[in-house]
């Protein structure tokens, strides 16, 4: 009886060696590739402090004309009889300007969608990136993921990301409307955005 509680005890022992020798194995095996997630040092990806940056542009938004920037793209079939024009659905791909003049330098264009999103007030689910073009900004967004109330005073606009020089960005956009008219709404647009260097 001793003998076999001897070789119990000695198998119990050879079978927990070899599961740890095994694990340490399998861990050492599997390869970074393979890991779904983890933490990593901002400093690997090239990032160094945070900066606040400032732009102001001009956004204009042409809705009819030769050189329309905005098109209907969907609505429903009740949007007719809707004093907010809730469900009507628009792409645009607007010019963004240093002044509120069309003609003035382009800096970039909004591109993207907005959707009419209540029924009781005009307020709009707007979509959409600010594609730079000019100077250290070339090539860079910023992504707008928002609730724009159309005819408040001055809605906030949260920046919810961004690519090249705005990688990791987060801010807020605040927009004013300059003028509006049948053909054309021209909106002032501060935003301010944190992103890093």
């Amino acid at each position: 009886m001793e003998q076999n509680l001897q070789v119990v005890d000695l198998m119990l022992k050879t079978f927990t060696i070899i599961a740890l020798f095994s694990t340490l194995v399998i861990a050492d095996h599997r390869s970074d590739s393979e890991v779904f997630g983890k933490y990593i040092s901002p400093s690997s990806l090239g990032l160094k402090r945070a900066k606040l940056s400032h732009l102001h542009f001009y956004f204009h938004d042409i809705v009819s004309g030769k050189n329309a920037t905005v098109i209907r793209v969907a609505g429903a079939s009740s949007t007719h009889r809707s004093s907010s024009f809730f469900g009507d659905i628009y792409v645009i791909d607007d010019p963004l300007t240093i002044k509120p003049d069309i003609n003035s330098k382009m800096v970039g264009k909004a591109q993207g969608m907005y959707a009419y999103s209540s029924h009781t007030e005009i307020s709009l689910l707007m979509v959409l990136n600010f594609a730079f073009t000019e100077g250290k900004y070339n090539g860079s967004t910023l992504s707008v993921l928002a609730r724009n109330e159309a005819f408040s005073t001055m809605p906030e606009m949260p920046i919810v990301g961004g690519t090249g020089v705005f990688r990791f960005a987060r801010g807020y956009a605040q927009a004013r409307t300059r003028s509006m008219s049948q053909v054309e709404a021209i909106v002032e647009y501060n935003v301010f955005v944190f992103h890093y260097r």
